[in-house]
């Protein structure tokens, strides 16, 4: 067996092994994001939410997805055919290839790579031409238009969001995930980089939300003028892929959320031992503050999501990273941000 392990063909086996675990992963988490984020939006409400299909309700997101995937599949008369049913496809595909540098414990990976936080970065940026693609193809202008301003939100938005994590990459001196982490073990809960990077944290995190287009942000899908936005001609299958690359987008949020400043799979109490599940309570929690959020806010104007990220978030994030230059390279505050240069 070691020997057929070492051969090409073996190799071969152990990485598509290694892939489906992590989709497996993915995709079982995402029937209980969908779930949780039910629960919790009718806990807010005071309302049971799901409760019928299974232990309490355990079971409805997979008979909802069951129901998508019999129904039959619509494309309307004037759809391009071929861009219509290669939207969704686009959009559930790259959402998942970004989880392939996402560590969950030490040498848990599937992709080691230096360059991992460019790699999300580019996989996060090309899901916006899914939506493009599904709103241009459907030939309706209600879907175009939530496109557009998908396409534009999504755009304003990674502008922070680049320059944020510019500021992580500068204390850790490494844009590998596992370097990050490690950069941020020490004292436990203490030296995660939420401490140094506080106020990145919470413009990171509402950037998160702007760029998965979840509440208040979600005005590519305001259905008080466009419906459904980009998905109004949607229904089965696609309609399903559509919503899975979204929650799928929203946990890889978490996760890097995670990983960037609250130390991934390292323990908040120091003598505790560091391992996966913690990184996955972290993003449960995560995920959590993003349900809430969306059941306790309303919904933003366009203009103010246009003025919150290019008059507010790029200025802050852009004096951000000239700061933490600025304290890295002369190692200020005891060199906590320029843990590289410390052996940190």
């Amino acid at each position: 067996m070691a020997e057929f392990l070492s051969t090409p063909l073996g190799i071969f086996v152990i990485i598509l092994l290694q892939c489906l675990a992590v989709v497996a992963f993915v995709m079982i988490s995402l029937l209980f994001l969908v779930y949780g984020d039910r629960k919790i939006w009718a806990a807010v409400q005071m309302r049971r939410g799901p409760n019928v299909v299974g232990t309490f309700g355990l079971l409805q997101s997979v008979a909802d997805a069951l129901k998508y995937v019999v129904k039959e599949v619509v494309i309307p008369a004037g759809a391009d055919r071929p861009v219509f049913i290669l939207a969704p496809m686009t959009s559930f595909v790259l959402a998942i290839l970004a989880w392939a540098v996402i560590p969950f414990n030490d040498g848990w990976v599937l992709s080691d790579i230096n360059v991992a936080i460019l790699y999300v970065f580019a996989m996060s940026s090309l899901e916006v031409y899914g939506v493009i693609m599904g709103g241009w193809a459907s030939n309706s202008k209600y879907p175009f238009l939530g496109s557009l301003r998908s396409a534009a939100q999504m755009i304003s938005y990674e502008v922070s969001i680049g320059l944020i994590i510019i500021g992580v990459i500068i204390s850790t001196g490494s844009m590998n995930f596992g370097d990050i982490v490690h950069a941020q073990s020490g004292a436990g809960l203490l030296s995660w980089y939420w401490l140094p990077h506080f106020p990145m944290v919470f413009l990171f995190f509402i950037s998160c939300l702007a760029e998965t287009n979840r509440p208040p942000f979600d005005l590519p899908e305001a259905e008080s003028e466009l419906v459904a936005g980009y998905q109004v001609e949607y229904s089965a299958t696609p309609f399903l892929l559509f919503m899975a690359g979204e929650y799928i987008a929203i946990f890889l949020m978490c996760a890097l959320t995670s990983l960037l400043f609250f130390g991934g799979w390292l323990s908040p109490i120091p003598g505790l031992p560091d391992g996966p599940l913690w990184m996955v309570g972290k993003m449960a929690f995560f995920f959590f503050i993003f349900a809430m959020v969306k059941a306790i806010t309303p919904r933003y104007r366009y203009d103010q999501l246009m003025r919150l990220g290019w008059k507010v978030f790029l200025p802050f994030s852009l004096v951000w990273v000239v700061w933490v230059a600025f304290a890295a390279k002369f190692g200020l505050f005891w060199g906590i941000y320029a843990r590289w240069a410390v052996g940190g």
